[in-house]
């Protein structure tokens, strides 16, 4: 990662315990493409590793590799984006490091950044939803569907962390994704919004099996107009922009 240019805010003093190194896949500022900021510019942090292997993943290229960095190399990266001053902490699952992850959000919090953490669902997240200023976190939690081969792996306790300004996300492949989604919700009613997607076509799936015809956007709408169900049908916006591009958008 580079030096941080003249002129920039100095970084909180250094005299406290080092944290432990963070893996980096990138830093890059862009639009939010998902959830309660999409369309408004944000910078991203996506750390390296995911111990989950979903079959649609769009970003295998994450769980390898990387650059080891620590918090004070990271924050001087997310500076150069000021003054805009929201933050997501991604990847792969930034929770699969999480001394490190919780040291990064903790410094953001501290020079009071926005953060969202994008997380699996397939970890436990409350070292993350323990942080202060809570308010200023956005927990955005995924439940695993079975079209994603990884709904196993479902950590159930993560959703009674969850608080009204939240967000609980499914990717909704197809009927039998569907399904679980309204059965997850029945068993585990949540007090954040919830945000449906349908599975973006992706040219390598890993071992996707479906259970009947894939949805599209408009199925999924149609389908949560049809149901009244009071939640938010999503899509990925910077995917709309850019395309299918995996890096930098």
């Amino acid at each position: 990662m580079n030096a941080r240019p003249e002129g920039f805010m100095p970084e909180a003093p250094r005299g406290a315990p080092v944290a432990a190194p963070v893996q980096i896949t990138e830093v890059f500022h862009s639009v939010q493409g998902e959830g309660a900021h999409v369309g408004l510019p944000t910078t991203f942090v996506r750390l390296t590793g995911c111990s989950l292997r979903c079959a649609w993943c769009d970003t295998q290229y994450s769980f390898y590799g990387g650059e080891a960095s620590d918090v004070d190399r990271v924050m001087d990266e997310v500076r150069k984006f000021l003054p805009v001053k929201r933050v997501c902490v991604t990847g792969g699952e930034p929770m699969d490091q999480p001394d490190a992850c919780v040291a990064l959000m903790e410094r953001l919090l501290a020079e009071d950044y926005d953060v969202v953490l994008e997380t699996s669902g397939g970890v436990p997240v409350d070292r993350a939803a323990a942080l202060a200023p809570r308010e200023r976190l956005i927990l955005s939690l995924d439940v695993k569907c079975p079209a994603s081969n990884m709904q196993k792996r479902n950590v159930w306790s993560n959703l009674a962390l969850l608080r009204p300004h939240d967000q609980l996300k499914f990717v909704i492949a197809d009927e039998r994704d569907y399904q679980y989604m309204l059965d997850t919700l029945a068993k585990h009613p949540v007090p954040c919004r919830v945000l449906l997607q349908p599975m973006w076509d992706i040219p390598n799936p890993m071992g996707l099996k479906l259970a009947g015809a894939p949805w599209d956007l408009r199925t999924l709408a149609e389908r949560v107009v049809a149901d009244r169900l009071d939640v938010r049908v999503g899509t990925q916006l910077h995917k709309h922009i850019w395309g299918p591009q995996r890096k930098g958008v």
